[in-house]
């Protein structure tokens, strides 16, 4: 059958909930790394050498005139940008600003080092940093000196001090110097300007009297004549019209009617009219009286009064006449005038168009003329500003907090807190990623889906660690319970029933096959079989030292003599177990056991005993293991879990297949159930099994007492 002894890509990866049996099995690697590196971070941190710290706190300050001044304004807010304490904290940690505190200090004389290195040790050991909320700014400085510290950052502080205040003078000096330029440069321009404006007003005759008397679109004389005979005109045509529209409504009617409608008109003449009809109408209303009263026609006071009403009547008549032709002459004075006005304003207006160009380009030569005074005195006001800042400059910094010099145990660095913290961390991390790397690269055996993966045989029996020798352990044990599910699973993997010799056999000395045969022995015997146990281990013995039997005589004295099976087979206190040793060792132990007799004595004890279980050396390295492989009927592999690598464990099934062997299957020895959770499943028994009436005794037995383990069969 082909063996697949390739590598599943799957493999190399760990499903999640294998994390924690990884740490479970490898706490020890785990916990020495650990130890490893917190030990070695603690001597790192005591042998690292002792650095103090000086801090100084300092209100910064944007340079500028003080608030409380004749200037008016603070400056100060508007210059605290958000960018402000990032440029200052790049100016405190300068290259500039470190060597003025270099110089200060004379560390390079003190240090007996060039100005370069110095620079770049302070850099290193410089930090600064805003107080959030607020304008203090810390400068932290840290050295091996202590009594250094202090006087470096103090130094620092004012270096950053002086510089800010150099700075600014140049600065200062630097506007002085331009606006006294930009000043000389725009008198010239207004002294050209007002030249220009002389010219101009000596040409065109328009009087220029300064700012207060400046001429301007409005005192234009030819612009304000012609602005007057419009008025004029205007208003002769309103007064006209008016007239007019009276004229025309008063002129088709009768007199009568016309007296009626002079109420409501607003003219001398009408109001002469007006007082006449109100002296006829009186006149009228006294006749009526009379005739009222009974007085005949020709009554002396009736005859008077109608010659009254008549009288009025005709003056009446005459005046409304007159008035009618006063209103046509009225309105003909104001067609006249009317005409004269609107002569008058055309002359204005040609008179202001001849001017209005002149008068034009003189308001631009004056608006010109003041625009450049109006520059100039802003830019004389700004050098006042600037002459009266350089008497009201403000201190760049104020100390909050002064640097002082740390004590003797006052040290920032190490940090023993922070250092075996993190020792601790990477000691843990170390420690977990060694874990998982080694678990990675471990190729042995830890699964039984491992063994039937590239074995492709069963898995007979998980045996737990720590089994002791079973008839050698007083009361019921719960570690038998293996061993009969390695018998059970015997008894339904063979394929025929008559194939009941098996050699058990190992890839490498130390596995266990030894105690594994034993106790597999004890318990076929104590479930009836009948069973032989032959040392055919003729290397290293060792079944004869679990029943403290003598192992003078054996396999080889049957095998090289003409003793009988009775000589060499004996009896064990157990019953239906008997034992062969292995008997003197031979110096070919191959070549006895390659025999026609070893042979027949396989054949014969197969047909006297239910079940015979031979011991063999490892089958890697010696061929005394695929003798006995090719002489039996069957071959058990045992296999110390985490111990033999997969690749070797092809090489044991390969080793006996290549003799005509047949591999019954594999029994997983030495497993640490307690670590490994996957394989609880198959101890279960431990309780499940146990009987109930002596629960004490049978985890007593658990723990073998005097007998030996299967660490002590290792060899």
């Amino acid at each position: 059958m082909q063996q697949n002894n390739s590598l599943n890509p799957s493999e190399a990866s760990l499903h999640a909930v294998d994390y924690w049996q990884i740490v479970k099995n490898r706490y020890g690697i785990i916990l020495l790394t650990f130890i490893l590196v917190v030990v070695t971070a603690a001597v790192i941190t005591y042998v690292m050498p002792k650095k103090y710290e000086s801090v100084a706190q300092i209100e910064i300050k944007p340079l500028g005139i003080k608030t409380d001044t004749v200037l008016g304004q603070d400056t100060s807010g508007r210059l605290m940008t958000r960018q402000f304490f990032a440029t200052q904290f790049q100016l405190i940690e300068s290259e500039e600003n470190l060597k003025r505190a270099a110089i200060r200090c004379q560390l390079p004389e003190r240090w007996n080092l060039p100005m370069q290195e110095v620079v770049s040790i302070m850099t290193k050991s410089l930090n600064t940093n805003q107080e959030r909320g607020t304008d203090l700014v810390e400068i932290a400085f840290v050295h091996s000196n202590r009594e250094d510290v202090k006087m470096i950052t103090q130094a620092i502080a004012d270096s950053y001090r002086e510089m800010r205040i150099e700075d600014e003078e140049k600065r200062r000096t630097e506007a002085s110097y331009e606006l006294e330029k930009k000043i000389q440069a725009q008198e010239d321009l207004v002294a050209d300007h007002r030249n220009r404006l002389a010219t101009m007003s000596q040409k065109t005759g328009i009087p220029y009297a300064g700012d207060k008397n400046s001429i301007g679109a409005g005192s234009n004389p030819a612009e304000l004549n012609f602005r007057e005979n419009e008025r004029l005109y205007q208003e002769a045509l309103r007064d006209r019209d008016s007239l007019k529209s009276i004229v025309q409504r008063l002129g088709d009617l009768d007199n009568e009617a016309l007296i009626s409608a002079m109420a409501g008109l607003n003219l001398p003449e009408i109001k002469v009219v007006q007082n006449l009809n109100e002296m006829y109408l009186d006149a009228s209303r006294e006749r009526g009286s009379l005739i009222a009263a009974g007085l005949g026609a020709n009554h002396p006071r009736v005859k008077m009064s109608r010659t009254r009403v008549e009288a009025l009547r005709k003056q009446l008549d005459e005046k409304v006449t007159e008035v009618r032709d006063v209103l046509k002459d009225k309105l003909d004075l104001e067609n006249q005038r009317v005409q004269r006005l609107s002569k008058s304003k055309d002359s204005a207006k040609g008179e202001r168009l001849a001017t209005a160009y002149d008068y034009t380009l003189f308001n631009a030569l004056v608006q010109e003329y003041e625009q450049a005074r109006a520059v100039l005195s802003q830019i004389k006001i700004n050098l006042t500003n600037e002459l009266l800042k350089d008497n009201l400059m403000v201190d760049p910094i104020r100390f909050s907090k002064v640097p002082s010099e740390p004590a003797a145990d006052e040290y920032v660095s190490p940090n023993w807190t922070l250092n075996m913290a993190l020792g601790a961390v990477a000691g843990l991390v170390f420690g977990v990623g060694i874990a998982f790397a080694l678990e990675l690269m471990d190729t042995s055996v830890k699964t039984l889906e491992d063994v039937e993966r590239f074995l492709q045989v069963p898995v007979l029996a998980v045996i737990p660690r720590d089994v002791g020798v079973l008839h050698k352990q007083s009361g019921a044990s719960p570690d038998a319970e293996a061993y009969r599910i390695l018998r059970t699973n015997i008894e339904f993997n063979r394929k025929n029933p008559d194939d009941n010799s098996i050699t058990v056999v190992s890839g490498g000395a130390g596995e266990g096959k030894s105690t594994t045969l034993v106790n597999l022995a004890y318990i076929c015997a104590q479930g009836g079989y009948s069973t032989l146990m032959i040392d055919a281990d003729l290397r290293r013995p060792k079944l004869h030292t679990f029943f403290d039997i003598n192992n003078t005589v054996g396999l080889t004295n049957y095998l090289t003599t003409d003793l009988m099976l009775e000589d060499v087979i004996l009896q064990t206190p157990i019953d239906n177990l008997f034992f062969m040793p292995s008997g003197i060792l031979p110096a070919d132990a191959a070549g006895i056991l390659n025999s026609r007799r070893m042979s027949d004595l396989v054949q014969d004890v197969k047909q006297r005993f239910d079940l015979v279980l031979i011991d063999s050396p490892p089958i890697l390295g010696v061929s005394d293991a695929s003798v006995l492989a090719s002489e039996v009927d069957l071959t058990m592999i045992v296999v110390q879990h985490r111990k033999l690598p997969r690749k070797m464990l092809v090489r044991v099934k390969q080793a006996v297949e290549n003799v005509g062997g047949t591999v019954l299957g594999v029994v997983l020895n030495n497993v640490d159930v307690k670590s490994d959770s996957q394989y609880q499943y198959y101890t279960s028994y431990y309780t499940y099994y146990a009987p109930s009436e002596a629960p004490q005794e049978v985890r007593a037995a658990a723990q073998p007492q005097g007998a030996q383990s299967n660490s002590a069969d290792l060899y």
